[in-house]
């Protein structure tokens, strides 16, 4: 009986010795995901994909315990999405703005400057939007670092 204690006692140790060394590792192995969707066309169709896209990465990882960031770039035609004075879906890129931290709203400055000139008058973003020099350039500078790339 006393041989049969001291195995016991030996597997304890040897399994809780293996939980110990295994935590470190999960934390380490622990990554945040990151996801690139384009928007260029001037399609509330596929606006609203995109911003089911958003809600749907950010939703998925929040329930596997696990952090992703989300940037939707637009440009061309799709600089509609973020504009205040005639996006389809201001109201959802407000609520998706507020309510999930994690997602981020690039617009092209070069779009915007194009679309200046074209309408005469100053355009209006929606407040969540951040300027960037080139939403083309922007995708492809988060692709070079690893980023996911999705078009809907």
């Amino acid at each position: 009986m006393r041989a049969w204690t001291k195995l016991t006692s030996y597997c304890a140790i040897f399994a809780l010795s293996l939980t110990i060394s295994v935590q470190p590792l999960r934390a380490a192995d622990s990554k945040v995901h990151h996801v690139a969707i384009q928007v260029s066309v001037n399609d509330p169709a596929v606006m609203n994909l995109a911003l089911n896209n958003a809600a749907n990465v950010a939703h998925d990882y929040s329930a596997k315990g696990e952090e992703v960031e989300i940037e939707i770039v637009v440009y061309g035609p799709g600089l509609h999405m973020l504009r205040d004075d005639t996006s389809p879906v201001k109201a959802r890129v407000k609520s998706i703005g507020e309510s999930m931290p994690n997602v981020a709203f690039s617009a092209c400055g070069n779009t915007q400057e194009a679309m200046q000139k074209a309408e005469g008058k100053e355009i209006p973003l929606v407040s969540r939007a951040k300027v960037v020099p080139a939403g083309v350039v922007r995708l492809m500078e988060l692709q070079e670092r690893g980023w996911s790339y999705v078009r809907p």
